[in-house]
């Protein structure tokens, strides 16, 4: 017995002392791999302050500074597409990005892209989709498509912003798909998808026919692409039986703008159950002087507040409706006090 405790007792102290070596050296790998990354981000600064001039330079249409950035060594790319490309993540401004344009297919990146977007690294990733949705690589649309698969939130936001530059009618399914896909940013999404104009109106027309359980979602893309063309399934859909598929598109009609049919569609919606649906009715009736729209306007400026708000800004836009304002300057209540500021408002705009 004394020999079999011995032996176990080994046993133990060898797992004890195994564990403690494998703690070790996976402690040591972390210190080396930070003190790697340390090493790589200072060297990426250094060279980004030595080419900060020259891309200013080259941005400011001077040719010599093109051609330097061009001739620079390959190892020196990275921090180049930095300079050129992470200002314009947030800096939409076109006249930069044309120059820019111009300059990254003068220093060779493809290569270098292609590589950072198999990187471990996610930064790598977003910087390689930002770049290649710049210059157009449409030859790259496919890799740019599945990064918005990507585990990192940052990468999938990349690949949206380079499809939103990309514009290329082979992405138009994908991002339509996505359209509803909580992962992404919501303002990315509807932007990816507004980038294709008139395309992805009649696109998302014809997908909110056959996908209505996302209806409301279509609705709300269309309030930024739709035109006239999207005014007639928008007013029908109105009277969906779901609160969020009539506010939606109820408020891509007051974008649009409403004609007849819609109008007298939003008049009945203000009588809607739901106060979002009554609001964004409200809202469709900007502007418009037909219908009696203002009487039946003047009788929600005492509903929930955002009904009576946009009721009240409604009244605002049509002469019939300034005299429903006029009429009720007297009263003491919330009635009254929207009625004088919006003429008050008014005023001040005349």
């Amino acid at each position: 017995m004394n020999a079999v405790a011995f032996r176990a007792t080994d046993v133990d102290s060898t797992l004890m002392w195994f564990a403690v070596a494998l703690a070790t050296v996976a402690a040591a790998l972390v210190l080396v791999e930070r003190a790697v990354f340390a090493l790589q981000q200072v060297r990426l600064r250094r060279l980004e302050r030595r080419y900060a001039p020259l891309v200013l330079r080259a941005l400011a249409d001077d040719t010599a500074a093109a051609d330097e950035l061009a001739a620079s060594p390959p190892r020196h790319r990275l921090a180049i597409l930095r300079l050129l490309i992470v200002p314009l993540i947030d800096d939409r401004d076109p006249l930069r990005i044309e120059r820019t344009r111009a300059i990254v297919p003068a220093i060779a990146f493809i290569p270098t892209a292609e590589r950072y977007l198999r990187s471990w690294r996610w930064w790598r990733r977003a910087l390689a989709l930002h770049a290649l949705g710049l210059v157009q690589a449409r030859d790259h649309t496919a890799a740019i498509v599945a990064a918005l698969d990507d585990p990192n939130a940052n990468v999938r936001a990349a690949a949206l912003d380079a499809l939103t530059d990309l514009c290329d009618p082979a992405s138009l399914q994908a991002v339509a798909v996505r359209l509803h896909d909580p992962s992404l940013p919501a303002g990315r999404r509807a932007a990816a998808l507004a980038a294709f104009g008139c395309k992805g109106e009649i696109f998302l027309l014809d997908l909110a026919e056959v996908d209505a359980a996302h209806r409301a979602n279509y609705a709300s893309a269309l309030a930024l692409c739709g035109t006239a063309r999207a005014r007639p399934a928008l007013a029908r859909w109105t009277e969906d039986p779901r609160a969020e598929v009539s506010a939606a598109a109820l408020e891509a009609l007051a974008r649009i703008g409403v004609d007849g049919d819609a109008a007298r569609l939003a008049i009945a919606a203000l009588e809607h159950k739901d106060a979002r649906v009554r609001a964004m009715a409200a809202q469709a009736l900007r502007g418009w002087a037909g219908d009696d729209a203002a009487a039946h306007l003047a009788g929600h400026l005492d509903d929930e507040w955002p009904v009576a708000l946009r009721a009240a800004r409604a009244l605002q836009s049509s002469p019939a409706g300034v005299v429903e304002l006029q009429a009720r300057t007297s009263r003491t209540d919330l009635t009254g006090v929207l009625a004088r500021q919006m003429l008050w408002q008014g005023a001040a705009q005349w």
